[in-house]
């Protein structure tokens, strides 16, 4: 490991020796405690419970953080896409195999990741800058993770995706802000796709974009994975660790990265890994929906119209986001053979997650919408401590426990109230941290670029409810006989007693979170308690 020569060490060191010799002492004084006086400068002090003081360097945290990457692809959960990148990367992590998005969108995901609050208390509930949505950004006094990074004298990077206001990060007091982060106006134009609506009426009349591909799904990029534009991330991601190597403070830095989001667009050799004739495809395959609420028949975004896709297309897609996947493995490769060869990697704190999941065909859905399916609430998610022992937490927990988790580690300032919680416990004694907790998982959809659904749901590891403030139409399912979702049991007076206790767990949840929808849940409860099942036509 390369050895990083610390100024601001020898620098409080030149302070020390001055301040003893105008006191009249001894200038020539032990050059290790002048290095052990100076090291007690740049790190933090706390008091421990008995009253001692015990002191430890603030550690460098990265997140390499990927916009709707699924939970389930990884060779190292036993997915189809060889990752061997990130499988040892969870080897030697904390891995969360329950780990849950807050909203299967990516603008408020991203916005309770770093604030550690839901979005009716952070105010961004919807996607920003796109068609319909009604929000531009993320407010600014809502500083999150990287104005409490910035304000405790960490050396902060951006580098990618913000997605949660233009200049975000630069504003929130970011030192390095790289790519698409920071190069747009502030409340631009919101972009239509317009060109996706053509090219889907194209697709329903047979016709196909080159190499008979459906390009608004999936496409085979030009070049090699060196001349796409992820990999513009990767090089400014190696530039942000060498500078950070560079500083005399801690570092706290992310790589954002748009892959795999659809359309699931790769060049060679990603392209072709994946043979679409012999790829398995889930048991919910473009499975019928049936007593479903309505709003997943929506066509909110032009890609959602899949009246053309068959089985074929559904199949390349799927690959394409295998080899995307692939191309992922290579990119976490890459930065953190740059992380060792800087002399950062023995002591990084490394945070590794993905937005939300994503649907390729099951239900016949493609991409995301107002639900709550596991293939979009569920997020592979880990946690590298160097000071802890690796392990695997199966209790769940949320994406919006990043924050307090962070914040603990890092010895972050409060900005306010948090719904998440410290996962510290977790990643230090493993499942027993919870015992006596409920173990819930709670997700919520509430916008859909300016579409109003305000969708709650409660997970266990048994059960799901799903509550349509905007239908009379609600989801129970049974994940230990159901796991894919496809027979919703909200009719069935066989699971009364399970629908009574997730109804009164996801109350709880929205009493602790000051829900706002709280009093209209109250109302609806009779009602959710009585569904009955509608009488089918007779043909």
């Amino acid at each position: 490991m390369k050895l990083r020569v610390n100024k601001f060490t020898w620098l409080a060191a030149a302070a020390i020796t001055a301040c003893l010799t105008a006191c009249g002492q001894d200038s020539q004084i032990d050059s290790s405690e002048s290095a052990q006086s100076a090291d007690l400068v740049a790190n933090t002090k706390t008091i421990t419970d008995d009253g001692t003081t015990k002191t430890s360097k603030k550690p460098n945290v990265l997140i390499l953080f990927f916009d709707d990457m699924r939970f389930d692809s990884f060779s190292y959960r036993g997915g189809p896409v060889n990752t061997p990148h990130i499988d040892a990367l969870a080897a030697q992590s904390t891995r969360f195999d329950y780990a849950m998005s807050t909203t299967g969108l990516c603008s408020p995901s991203r916005a309770a990741l770093f604030t550690g609050r839901w979005g009716h208390k952070n105010g961004l509930d919807d996607n920003v800058e796109l068609f319909h949505s009604r929000k531009y950004e993320l407010d600014l006094s809502q500083g999150g993770l990287l104005k409490r990074a910035s304000d405790q004298d960490y050396y902060v990077g951006y580098v990618g995706k913000w997605h949660i206001g233009p200049q975000g990060a630069r504003l929130r007091g970011a030192d390095f802000v790289k790519e698409h982060a920071d190069t747009r106006v502030r409340k631009p134009r919101h972009y239509v796709p317009y060109d996706d609506v053509a090219s889907i009426e194209g697709y329903k009349q047979g016709k196909l974009d080159a190499n008979g591909e459906k390009h608004v799904y999936f496409k085979t990029l030009d070049g090699k994975f060196e001349d796409t534009a992820a990999y513009d991330k990767v090089r400014y991601g190696k530039q942000m660790l060498v500078e950070a190597a560079k500083q005399d403070k801690p570092f706290f830095g992310v790589v954002s990265f748009n892959q795999p989001h659809p359309p699931y667009r790769v060049p060679e050799p990603y392209a072709s890994m994946y043979d679409p004739k012999t790829v398995e495809v889930p048991a919910n395959h473009m499975a019928k929906r049936e007593l479903k609420p309505m709003a997943q028949d929506r066509i909110l975004w032009p890609w959602h119209d899949v009246s053309h896709m068959t089985d074929m297309d559904y199949r390349k897609s799927r690959t394409f986001y295998y080899g995307a996947i692939a191309m992922v493995d290579d990119i976490i490769g890459e930065l953190i053979a740059t992380a060792k060869e800087v002399g950062l990697y023995d002591d990084l704190h490394i945070v590794l997650l993905g937005d939300q999941g994503s649907m390729i065909g099951e239900h016949n859905l493609f991409d995301k919408g107002p639900y709550a399916y596991d293939e979009l609430m569920r997020i592979p998610l880990f946690i590298r401590n160097p000071n802890t022992e690796p392990k695997i937490v199966n209790r769940q927990v949320s994406m919006i426990d990043i924050a307090p988790t962070l914040a603990e580690l890092m010895g972050l300032e409060n900005d306010g109230d948090v719904d998440g919680r410290s996962l510290v416990p977790l990643m230090e004694q493993g499942d027993a941290a919870d015992e006596g907790r409920e173990d819930t998982a709670l997700y919520a959809y509430e916008w859909y670029n300016g579409s109003w659904f305000g969708v709650r749901a409660l997970r266990t590891p048994e059960a799901k409810f799903v509550w349509y403030p905007g239908d009379n139409r609600d989801e129970l399912y049974d994940l230990k006989n159901d796991p894919v979702e496809l027979n919703n049991l909200i009719f069935e007076h066989d699971y009364h007693q399970q629908l009574v206790k997730l109804s009164g767990l996801l109350e709880q949840e929205m009493v602790r979170t000051k829900d706002p929808l709280l009093d209209i849940f109250r109302h609806h409860l009779p009602t959710i308690l009585k569904q009955e099942k509608p009488v089918q036509p007779k043909h």
